[in-house]
């Protein structure tokens, strides 16, 4: 552990807190989570060894204790890089948020101390996935957003508030017959539909082992749903329910059967999951504003929510890459011409490197 005392700047207020940086998170960081207001899913002390175990990233965990020693707010990081997509300190790699945690200059300051960090260790860039403003003199780098729509008390008031066509869509794929199971058991069903979805969009895939330790460490709290169509799997999802709501993290569903629009029946049954379960709002996770993706999210009825990344430096360095960087047209191109099979064993390796 190394205890770095922070000296507040013109911009922060003199906070009576220092700041430790940790190799893993405390005994006390879950019950600071559990009750912090602007908290999600992906500050979990849980992600410490997927990321550690599965990504091979180096994860900081800042903590900000008062005078009395009690932990009053919380920053996680984890390191990753290569040669060849660059080095990044990111909160949270491979997921949508993150960020500081405590009261607005608690915040301020872990984030100061990030900012040190990041010089200390000389990354490329550093980002901070916000899902709320954070005052900290650390331009927003407005590069997703999220859809999010409240659920009602019943699936039949949410059904009922739905567009004809749009319940039109729902009703295809059940009148083909298929099926969505929950469930555990599905997590090697869903990889099938979301490795050969990823193969086509020309991004490679998250490791199985990913999806396998986030099925055993998170337990009731992620779902793996899978639409079938007989035995055959053709769209699948993963997502998280936490503080009520439930994020719909991962979805996919197979190109060849489009028609059908198993995936309209896929985010259905998500969310009737998501009612029974005591959600209050759905999440349909992060995208690029305009896109596809975008304008399928928004034909449920939800409401666009900016996503205020912090991204330091502000200039001249690159921010992590995503699918939809124009630096990797070209690999992308390439990539969907490649057999399933090697970009299976393939991507899961590359996948580690993309934050």
């Amino acid at each position: 552990m190394v205890e770095n005392p922070v000296v507040p700047s013109a911009r922060s207020p003199s906070l009576p807190v220092h700041v430790d940086e940790l190799d893993a998170p405390s005994r006390e960081w879950k019950p600071m989570v559990v009750a912090a207001s602007d908290a999600t899913c992906c500050h979990w002390p849980e992600w410490h060894g997927v990321l550690e175990d599965v990504m091979g990233a180096r994860c900081f965990w800042l903590e900000a204790h008062d005078t009395e020693g009690k932990l009053v707010g919380g920053l996680p990081l984890a390191r990753v890089r290569s040669r060849i997509f660059g080095d990044y300190l990111v909160s949270m790699p491979f997921l949508s948020y993150g960020g500081p945690l405590g009261e607005p200059a608690v915040q301020s300051t872990l984030v100061q101390q990030a900012v040190a960090l990041a010089g200390k260790l000389a990354v490329d860039s550093m980002e901070l996935r916000t899902r709320h403003p954070v005052r900290s003199g650390i331009p927003v780098a407005q590069r997703r957003i999220t859809v999010i729509l409240p659920l009602p008390a019943t699936a039949d008031a949410l059904w009922e508030g739905f567009r004809s066509k749009l319940r039109s869509q729902v009703r295809r794929p059940q009148k083909e017959g298929m099926e969505t199971r929950f469930g555990s058991d599905q997590v090697q069903p869903f990889y099938e539909v979301f490795a050969r979805n990823m193969r086509d969009l020309g991004t490679p895939a998250l490791p199985l082992r990913w999806f396998e330790r986030i099925a055993r460490d998170f337990g009731a709290s992620v779902r793996f749903g899978v639409v079938y169509a007989g035995n055959q799997p053709v769209a699948a999802g993963c997502g998280f329910q936490a503080y009520g709501e439930f994020e719909i993290t991962w979805a996919s569903s197979l190109k060849q059967w489009a028609q059908q629009a198993p995936n309209m029946l896929l985010y259905w049954s998500f969310m009737q999951e998501a009612i029974a379960t005591g959600a209050m709002a759905f999440n349909f996770g992060r995208c690029v504003e305009g896109g596809g993706t975008h304008r399928f999210k928004r034909q449920w009825g939800g409401q666009d929510v900016p996503l205020p990344w912090l991204r330091w430096p502000a200039v001249a360095q690159p921010a992590p890459p995503g699918a939809d960087d124009a630096r990797f047209a070209l690999a992308t191109a390439t990539w969907k011409r490649l057999p399933l099979g090697i970009t299976t064993r393939l991507g899961p390796w590359l996948a580690r490197k993309i934050p």
